[in-house]
């Protein structure tokens, strides 16, 4: 999953021209049929080159995952998860350790979403002058996170269609119909919570995987077009976080686990307002009304931006000063709880 603003590209106005390669010595490249006098160009950006270059990206995720993994089976042990007070049935975790894995793989792939808007927004916006990666080098970090948020998200998904599969006791085809109608068809999963959480993850994923990859035929279809989608990944990153703080048994209840997700928007909507007050793209820039290259409406459209902007920081900085987000409040320590997650 790509993040909202889109990276400035090497084929895009930023990037100065190549310098002309050196006249070669006299006689060279003779006979040879080739001609060493025009610059080499980069190799082209493609799904596959990037593919290969996302093992090392996606191994480290595979080790946050199983890290996730433990830290949830080992809360689920002890008892002091708030999951065992959504769903007191889920003790056993010899029985629904599949539910775990996803959940697992759930918060690896919100982490790894998290990181690669952080990595489009500085592509897209200002960056600190020292910066451990260049810009080529952060520009495939930002595709390889994005490539490898798209296969979590996946991975969270089918795992939560196998726990689904195995706690069934139907002959298999209605296993096998009932998972993929609970996991994947909006309003399939129709109890609960998940009436609307399961439909807003599943808008998430459905649009992550299109937009995501629409930069390898960002060529066929204009880089204008491509740039104009391309900004609906923010779309992407809000249903994913809004699907979390709905349906997340971990961050269920007001408290510090979802205190902890409202805190780690705060750098992405200080970025994404520095984005829209210095965008690298000079036809972003904000100018008065008359020297404005578009029509006044765009003007303004922009001028809301950066005000909403400012807006999203303020409810952020409120919501995490209160610790309340209109959430669900703690039951009593006294009264033990008999909510089942799925009615």
């Amino acid at each position: 999953m790509n993040p909202p603003p889109e990276p400035v590209t090497p084929d895009e106005e930023k990037t100065p021209a190549p310098a002309a390669a050196p006249a070669p010595p006299p006689g060279a490249g003779a006979g040879t049929g080739t001609s060493t006098g025009t610059p080499s160009t980069p190799p082209r950006v493609t799904l596959r080159s990037d593919l290969r270059a996302s093992w090392l990206d996606g191994t480290v995720a595979l080790v946050v995952t199983a890290a996730v993994f433990v830290i949830l089976y080992v809360r689920i042990k002890a008892e002091t998860s708030s999951t065992l007070t959504v769903m007191p049935f889920m003790a056993d975790t010899g029985e629904f350790w599949m539910y775990y894995l996803s959940q697992a793989f759930g918060w690896s792939a919100l982490l790894w979403a998290w990181g690669t808007v952080i990595l489009g927004l500085l592509l897209s916006g200002p960056r600190p002058a020292r910066l451990p990666l260049s810009g080529p080098r952060l520009e495939r970090l930002h595709r390889t996170t994005s490539l490898n948020t798209i296969a979590l998200i996946v991975a969270h998904a089918l795992f939560f269609a196998a726990e689904l599969i195995y706690q069934d006791t139907d002959p298999w085809p209605s296993r096998l119909g009932g998972a993929v109608l609970e996991t994947f068809i909006p309003g399939g999963y129709n109890s609960g919570t998940g009436v609307w959480a399961m439909p807003i993850g599943q808008a998430a994923l459905y649009l992550a995987i299109p937009l995501g990859l629409l930069f390898y035929v960002r060529h066929r279809i204009g880089p204008k077009t491509w740039r104009i989608l391309h900004r609906f990944v923010l779309v992407v990153y809000v249903l994913s976080v809004w699907h979390t703080l709905l349906y997340g048994t971990n961050v269920w209840y007001d408290g510090a686990f979802r205190n902890t997700v409202w805190l780690l928007q705060l750098p992405i909507a200080a970025l994404f307002l520095l984005r829209l007050l210095r965008p690298a793209r000079r036809s972003e820039r904000l100018a008065s009304p008359s020297a404005h290259r578009g029509s006044k409406a765009g003007w303004g459209l922009r001028l809301t931006g950066r005000v909403a902007a400012v807006a999203i920081i303020g409810v952020l900085v409120a919501v995490i000063a209160s610790g309340r987000d209109g959430g669900r409040t703690v039951p009593p320590e006294d009264t033990s709880s008999t909510h089942v997650h799925d009615e």
